[in-house]
């Protein structure tokens, strides 16, 4: 496949400017390979060195390049401009967080209702072939959640108000869930049946569509609602 010319739209935004928000429009050569951040990176250093946009890692583990393209939620260091198959790119912010300036917006919102005190941590899969040494009881690691934002940007009630916590926030509350015990399970249960939680989820699934680890913040959703329907029988009939 030959290199070719697409036409980006990209979304600007300068908080405090005069001029309301618009979209630029650059065309590009790009090629197989071509991914969108690097189509950010060549107009910034080649076109307008004001455009501002947030990126990292560059292979799809930090989760900071996430941005609505074409419509939908995706993380710019992997999404293959050519497998697009348009001939017009929109680039944009994501959904339902305060915009910052141009395609940033403010993440703090996204933590808001995930607490520093949850561990990040977890029993690893086991594997048949896996050998693990004497001394150590099992392996460990990182949550899959990347933390990018696509699932609450793609949530249709997380874009309707603050009424509600959200996919991320819910599906960490369940994997915390499935690591804590007494009190403090009680405590995360509460939290996934208050006025802001599950109950207020549409059930779209759009969270897991768009995720671009396969954490499946629905599935969680609908695991929390299942735990919490199963306390109360448990309450109701006086239940351990």
């Amino acid at each position: 496949m030959t290199e070719k010319k697409v036409r980006f739209k990209i979304f600007r935004y300068k908080p405090g400017a005069i001029d309301p928000p618009r979209y630029d429009t650059f065309e590009v050569p790009v090629g197989p390979r071509t991914v969108v951040l690097d189509v950010l990176e060549d107009i910034r250093v080649d076109h307008d060195p004001s455009l501002m946009y947030r990126h990292s890692c560059h292979h799809a583990s930090c989760g900071t390049c996430a941005y609505k393209i074409n419509g939908q939620e995706g993380l710019g260091c992997v999404t293959n401009v050519m497998e697009l198959g348009a001939d017009e790119v929109v680039v944009e912010p994501l959904d339902a967080l305060s915009r910052v300036v141009d395609l940033v917006v403010d993440m703090s919102e996204f933590y808001r209702d995930i607490s520093p005190d949850w561990t990040y941590l977890r029993e690893s899969e086991w594997y048949p072939e896996s050998v693990t040494a004497p001394e150590i009881e099992h392996h460990v690691r990182f949550e899959n959640c990347i933390e990018c934002g696509a699932c609450v940007s793609s949530c249709p009630v997380t874009a309707a108000g603050d009424f509600y916590m959200g996919p991320a926030a819910l599906a960490a509350i369940n994997r915390e869930l499935s690591k804590s015990n007494g009190a403090e399970s009680g405590n995360l249960l509460d939290l996934a049946g208050s006025e802001r939680g599950v109950w207020q989820c549409h059930t779209a699934f759009e969270c897991s569509a768009v995720c671009p680890s396969d954490v499946n913040p629905a599935g969680h959703i609908m695991e929390l609602r299942r735990r919490l329907i199963m306390q109360k029988v448990k309450n109701l009939f006086g239940l351990k």
